[in-house]
């Protein structure tokens, strides 16, 4: 019996794509949240060749979405399908298999997938210090992590005291992201980063310097996904939905909100239960993939990612990266394209989605020449965790 992510094995396809500037963090106003979101669907209808009326579907991976709300003022005349995946940015991936899904078990036939950030006085980067007392969260706030800057930076530790991961290998992640970002003019940050800027960046939680940070930016991406019959169709070549995978284990957990993973674990991205169901459903292997959009909300878990997804050994991440093996001139699997979330923007995950189908349509500002499989990934966060993998 098949798994079920098997089901939508090429039965459906992203066929528009839509985003708004990334703007520097609180800088997006007088806009509100609901219209960034509006702006990037309406211009993922339009590239699609679609009306705004067909839409019938959405799929969120985070909270904060009111579907009837963006019905309304879209001018949606019925909506057959919402759902969203628990967690936050772990789920940006998944929520295109949610999709997918949705199509192929005859739920709805064009579905919306979004994600927008509006940050306010609230920062992503110090959110832990604004949940609730409860008794859960008083294992870490007791502790002074105020931010995932704090908790993922032990993941990190552990990681360099078990393999001999260095902070030159997390340099290399930035730096080799950066490089990227140069040369795309929707990036954040293009001036060029050298070594000795990294390492002259100010420690924000040991081992993870500035650099080691993503961005936070306001914006919204949207991509509209239907089944590959109808796809056929439509304006665009259809980048083609191989598999979509999300959940993670139970030593994964709440990964940074509890820390009581095994050693093994604990130094890692908690993908690696979802990776090989993911290269499963799709049929495909590690060895296989052109280019890779891997959720970088820190340099130490990209290095953790690479391993989980299997392009290198557990604990050979480090090496992996410093020989120069994600650069993208010369190197065996590009990643993060675009200059990532640490360079080009950061909403949550879905910019990894929009570079993954810019490259597969031969239109990135970066192309990787001859791609045709792309890896995304979301998170590492509290599960579920996601991945997803698209073709040409």
């Amino acid at each position: 019996m098949p798994q079920a992510a098997d089901v939508i094995r090429d039965k459906t396809a992203i066929v528009g794509l839509g985003a708004t500037p990334y703007y520097k963090r609180g800088t997006s106003t007088p806009q509100t949240l609901e219209e960034l979101v509006g702006k990037s669907i309406l211009a993922a209808v339009h590239d699609a060749g679609l009306k705004v009326q067909n839409i019938d579907g959405f799929a969120y991976f985070a909270g904060g979405f009111d579907t009837a709300l963006l019905a309304e003022t879209l001018g949606i005349p019925e909506v057959r399908f919402s759902a969203t995946l628990t967690g936050t940015g772990g789920g940006s991936a998944g929520a295109i298999g949610l999709a997918s899904a949705a199509i192929v078990s005859g739920q709805a036939d064009v579905v919306v997938c979004v994600g927008a950030n509006q940050q306010g006085a609230q920062r992503f980067g110090s959110i832990t210090a604004a949940y609730p007392a409860t008794q859960e969260n008083a294992f870490f706030s007791a502790a002074g992590l105020v931010g995932p800057g704090h908790m993922f930076a032990l993941l990190a530790r552990r990681h360099m005291h078990l393999y001999g991961t260095t902070r030159e290998d997390f340099a290399e992640v930035a730096m080799s992201t950066r490089a990227n970002a140069v040369t795309n003019p929707n990036a954040t940050l293009r001036q060029p980063m050298s070594r000795e800027d990294y390492f002259k960046a100010p420690m924000l939680a040991d081992p993870h310097c500035l650099y080691d940070f993503c961005l936070e930016n306001d914006g919204a991406v949207a991509v509209i996904v239907t089944s590959a019959e109808r796809a056929r169709d439509l304006r665009q070549a259809p980048v083609r939905i191989l598999a979509g995978c999300h959940g993670g284990s139970r030593d994964w957990g709440r990964s940074i909100y509890w820390m009581n993973m095994p050693d093994e674990s604990f130094a890692s991205s908690g993908h690696a239960a979802v990776a090989k169901r993911l290269f499963a459903a799709a049929g495909v292997d590690p060895k296989d993939i052109d280019v890779a959009q891997i959720y970088d909300h820190f340099t130490s878990q990209v290095i953790m990612q690479l391993e989980d997804y299997g392009f290198c050994e557990k604990g050979e991440g480090g090496p992996f990266v410093r020989s120069g093996a994600i650069r993208l001139r010369g190197g065996r699997l590009p990643v993060n394209t675009d200059g990532g979330q640490l360079s080009c923007g950061y909403v949550w995950g879905m910019t990894h989605v929009r570079e993954a189908v810019e490259q597969l349509r031969g239109r990135a500002v970066n192309q990787v020449e001859g791609a045709r499989l792309a890896l995304v990934t979301g998170g590492p966060s509290i599960i579920p965790v996601s991945g997803l993998i698209l073709a040409n």
